[in-house]
């Protein structure tokens, strides 16, 4: 029975003094007095704890649990959150070495001290801000000027700051536009008589019919034709006896030329010294019948329009350019055009208008591209998609679009001057494409620049003072 009762007041010491322990290990806090006399060994190798300095920024659990609050608060026992000040914070920055590594050397000579948290505020002996924290030494040789950025090298790493080099390129830009296929204006024609006739008959050909120049399209009769050609058959007839000689010849054969009589018709009157009754009325060009007025018997009055024939060897395709492309287009320049009924073929052509207006509904600008059309495969009205590559043929100096870091009123960009030192500087942009810009002012062709990670950089203390540092000397100047 005393075996049993002892066992049990045993395993309860045993219980309440881990309990003990494990509420002491959480709490953070130092050891109890009474702990010393039980453990020496542990009361000797205890580190003392620095003296927490700076203003109170946060409480935080007592149990050691990730819950924290900005004002006093407690806990679901009533236990008092501790409070954490500056000094105690966790900090993420690289921890300056207190020695040059170097030969064993110090660090040189202090030259100012600047602001802990970035403020562009300098003292020339030590400080503190008005949160309690200490102003950090800057040494010689630490900053090369004010407009350099220091970024350590931790921090650049985790951040994953990457850089390329400022390289010439050729920048090409690819504009792409709508676009519509058109007949040729110059390659159109229509069949009309300059004086009052009667068609006899049309020929075998109707709308869509392709035609050639001096094709017979139909056989008329007109009375003022018939006259002409009567005037010009005495003339030709008449003796030199009879006093008409080759002025009235000539004035004859002119008035046949004014009513658009076909070289055939004059030349058979020559041959056969007969007036024909009928003639026969020829096509003006090569081309396709895009309209067909003209019917058997029907009487046409001068100028009435009898056919419409336009030729397809050459279509213009009019493109629509939006305004802020306009300025990447220039004549002569190559287009590829590809049509929804031909997608797996691309038609090349070139500029060779731009149209001098821009259509207010739309705010583009159109263009005028010519195709070769031989296989007559491009038809009017079709639907078409025009890409135009722009940009100069000589490389120039070019660094990538995430490289940029435009505020609206100025573009900047991050040299890397090495050591983790990076300088902002102002750049003049040109011509975009590719992911590419490029650089017209500010950088040299071989230049480090930052390309990624560029906010860390931007938002670093010293940047902003490099950059109220420019904005100084740019008003100066």
């Amino acid at each position: 029975m005393r075996r049993a009762v002892g066992a049990f007041l045993i395993v309860s010491a045993i219980l309440a003094a881990g309990a003990a322990g494990l509420a002491v290990g959480r709490s953070n806090g130092p050891l109890p007095g009474w702990l010393d006399g039980f453990m020496p060994a542990a009361a000797k190798h205890r580190p003392a704890s620095p003296e927490a300095t700076g203003p109170v920024i946060y409480y935080r659990d007592p149990s050691g649990l990730p819950e924290y609050s900005l004002a006093p608060k407690k806990t679901a026992a009533g236990k008092d959150y501790l409070s954490v000040r500056a000094s105690e914070d966790v900090s993420f920055e690289d921890k300056a070495p207190e020695t040059m590594t170097a030969k064993g050397g110090d660090r040189g000579k202090i030259r100012f001290y600047r602001n802990p948290m970035g403020l562009p505020d300098t003292s020339s002996t030590p400080k503190k801000d008005s949160m309690g924290m200490d102003y950090l030494p800057v040494y010689e040789g630490e900053q090369d000027d004010d407009s350099s950025v220091k970024v350590s090298a931790g921090k650049l790493q985790k951040a994953g700051v990457q850089t390329e080099v400022a390289e010439r390129r050729t920048l090409s830009t690819m504009v792409r536009a709508p676009g519509i296929v058109q007949e040729d204006e110059r390659r159109k024609a229509v069949v009309s008589l300059r004086f009052e006739a009667f068609i006899d008959n049309v020929e075998n050909v109707t709308t869509g019919s392709h035609v050639h120049k001096g094709q017979r399209l139909m056989r008329i009769y007109g009375p003022s034709l018939s006259s002409a050609a009567a005037e010009y058959l005495s003339a030709l007839n008449a003796s030199p006896n009879a006093g008409i000689g080759n002025q009235a010849l000539k004035g004859a054969r002119r008035r046949l030329e004014n009513l658009d009589a076909p070289e055939k018709f004059i030349a058979e009157i020559e041959r056969t010294r007969e007036i024909p009754a009928y003639v026969s009325w020829p096509a003006p060009q090569d081309g396709e019948i895009v309209e067909r007025i003209a019917v058997n018997g029907m009487r046409a009055a001068p100028g009435d329009v009898l056919f419409r024939i336009a030729d397809h060897d050459v279509v213009w395709v009019l493109a629509d350019i939006a305004e802020r492309d306009l300025s990447l287009i220039d004549l002569g320049q190559k287009a590829s055009v590809r049509l929804r009924a031909y997608p797996d073929r691309v038609f090349t052509g070139n500029v060779t208008l731009i149209y001098p207006h821009l259509m207010a509904e739309t705010r583009a600008a159109r263009i005028r591209i010519e195709l070769p059309n031989p296989d007559e495969l491009l038809r009017p009205e079709m639907y078409a998609e025009v890409e135009i590559a722009t940009g100069a043929q000589a490389p120039v100096l070019t660094v990538s679009n995430n490289a940029v870091i435009d505020s609206g009123e100025r573009q900047i960009v991050l040299l890397d001057k090495g050591e983790g030192r990076f300088e902002p500087r102002a750049v003049k942009l040109g011509r975009r494409g590719a992911g590419r810009v490029e650089i017209k002012e500010g950088l040299a062709d071989g230049d480090k620049i930052v390309v990624s990670a560029n906010f860390l950089i931007d938002a670093e203390s010293n940047l902003k003072a490099a950059l109220s540092g420019l904005d100084s000397g740019e008003k100066s100047q």
